[in-house]
């Protein structure tokens, strides 16, 4: 297929693909899907062989926030019986941490519900940051604690933070759909905070809200404007009690293509499977590993996901590795920051369309019956008595 080969051949040198040619991934046909994950899989290959990284997450303050996300089920408004809880003391947060360590992770992501941390949630968090670090040689720290204010990116790197996660979710022309409390400009504001601070920048997307083919690749191409290291591609779960609940728009085929369009597109970045793929990859979640090279480990923040010795098994038997915490994650010339000599990685786009990618074209395949069964609420963990899925 020419549109794969161009795609290959522009993803090792680090090319944008064309809209036309990112669109074209996505409408490719059921018969042809192995094909794009192989593709796909050779340039996921190229930068970062067969390591898969590892990220944990810790819900620091769960449930009751004021923003009125519709795919949130800790939103304005939620009726969705998740976990609900104030700030963990920095202890609860670095045993929950260490748990998900002891699993393998090389990455914790600390997550706070809210529209942005105050001054005193900075504060908090900085201590929360250390004290997990203290505890924990050689791990990176993420946070996530919505929008950004002023001098407080600065502020958690001098804490030890490594990165700061902040997703734009979806295109911008259909953000207002989706959220009405802040806007999409307010979510690239703080991406720019976090790289000016010099923090890692990590910011994904969110798939299955009832978005186009167009709303997706403009999102991707995005966030590749804005250059992040990692991008999350999170699959909606939808919570009973969300204004999403109904959207099962899905289908394990859908997912992978949209992950291998990711990984054309952001050819040497850490693409991570994040929430829902569990939910909507189900069988089919070993062969994204081939596509993206980073996941995340046990539950998310109001879900439960699968085992994290299951995890582990997957990987293993996949023929893929744990990436150690002495390992880099990120390709050289992106790991010494920056973009270099003319190589895409600042969302240049370069190359024609692939002489065949209009006959590539076939009607998408609908999704099944919804896996509501799939959708289970976190009851353990960080907030409760039991013990953490790591």
């Amino acid at each position: 297929m020419d549109l794969l080969n161009t795609l290959v051949d522009k993803g090792l040198r680090r090319e944008t693909p064309t809209r036309e040619e990112a669109l074209a991934v996505l409408a490719t046909s059921d018969d042809d899907l192995l094909d794009v994950v192989a593709a796909a899989g050779k340039v996921r290959r190229h930068w970062f062989g067969r390591r898969v990284k590892l990220n944990y997450l810790v819900n620091l303050k769960s449930g009751l926030c004021p923003e009125d996300c519709s795919y949130c089920s800790q939103r304005l408004g939620s009726e969705a019986g998740i976990l609900k809880y104030t700030w963990l003391k920095p202890d609860q947060a670095s045993d929950a941490a260490a748990a998900g360590v002891a699993g393998g992770a090389k990455r914790v992501c600390l997550v706070a519900s809210g529209r942005g941390p105050t001054d005193r949630d900075v504060d908090r968090v900085s201590d929360t940051i250390r004290t997990i670090k203290e505890k924990n040689e050689g791990v990176e720290v993420c946070a996530c604690l919505g929008l950004l204010s002023d001098g407080q990116a600065e502020r958690l790197r001098e804490a030890g933070a490594d990165a700061y996660n902040h997703n734009l979710n979806t295109s911008e022309a259909t953000y207002g759909d989706i959220t009405t409390t802040h806007t999409y400009a307010d979510r690239v504001d703080t991406v720019n905070k976090a790289h000016a601070a010099g923090l890692s920048a990590c910011s994904g997307l969110i798939a299955g809200m009832g978005e186009t083919d167009e709303d997706l690749v403009d999102v991707v191409f995005s966030l590749r404007e804005l250059d992040p290291d990692s991008v999350p591609v999170n699959f909606l779960i939808p919570f009973e009690g969300t204004p999403l609940a109904k959207e099962w728009n899905l289908t394990p085929q859908r997912c992978l293509r949209i992950l291998a369009m990711t990984r054309f597109v952001c050819p040497d970045v850490e693409v991570r499977i994040a929430g829902g793929r569990e939910v909507h990859l189900r069988t089919l979640q070993p062969l994204a590993l081939h596509l993206a090279n980073s996941i995340f480990l046990g539950d998310y923040l109001t879900s439960e996901g699968q085992a994290g010795k299951a995890d582990l098994e997957m990987i293993a038997d996949a023929g893929f590795e744990v990436e150690g915490t002495d390992q880099v994650t990120l390709p050289e010339h992106r790991a010494a920051g920056g973009c270099h000599d003319g190589g895409g990685v600042c969302g240049s786009e370069g190359g024609g369309c692939g002489a065949d990618a209009a006959a590539q074209v076939s009607e998408p395949r609908e999704a099944a019956e919804p896996r509501t069964d799939l959708v289970a609420v976190r009851r353990r963990g960080a907030g409760t008595d039991l013990a953490p899925n790591a």
